[in-house]
């Protein structure tokens, strides 16, 4: 008995605008859940590349600025075409809960429940400008189970020499 071909998604290719090297110009807040507007800002660079056919990617930050290092972990959903995205900080090396979500003519955006600080959250993440070829991430928390958002993160995505 032979194996029947998979038909693949057309979500596996969802993230192909980022695969590659980037210079990113961050905006971070200082402070969050405080209703502050002290940013900090600083650059760094990422890579981003495509694992098992694109239902997967991996993007690697630097920030050598702010002495840290990141990576994002991008999996496909085949049956749902939901993509969750789970981060991991050389700060604490833990893998977070993961946003969910899809995406829209414009981009992506994606939630999840979190903790900030203790405080429960939902994290949310978009992706716009995909088409552009300066893709913008932001990501904002909801300390109020949705009810309100404060942008807390933004990254600009300049392509740079490999």
């Amino acid at each position: 008995m032979s194996a029947q071909p998979i038909e693949t998604p057309t979500q596996v290719h969802d993230f192909d605008f980022l695969f590659g090297h980037w210079a990113v110009q961050h905006r971070k807040l200082k402070v969050r859940g405080v209703g502050g507007d002290d940013w900090d800002v600083f650059s760094g660079t990422a890579f981003t590349e495509p694992r098992m056919g694109g239902i997967s990617n991996i993007e690697q930050h630097d920030c050598p600025e702010r002495g840290w290092q990141g990576v994002a972990v991008r999996t496909l959903d085949l049956a749902t075409g939901d993509w969750s995205i789970y981060w991991i900080s050389d700060r604490d090396g833990r893998l977070s809960p993961p946003v969910v979500g899809r995406f829209h003519a414009d981009g992506c955006r994606l939630e999840g429940p979190d903790t900030d600080g203790g405080r429960p959250i939902i994290a949310r993440y978009e992706w716009s400008r995909v088409h552009s070829g300066a893709p913008r991430w932001a990501q904002s928390f909801s300390y109020d189970d949705g009810a309100t958002w404060e942008l807390n993160w933004v990254m600009d995505f300049a392509r740079a020499a490999a």
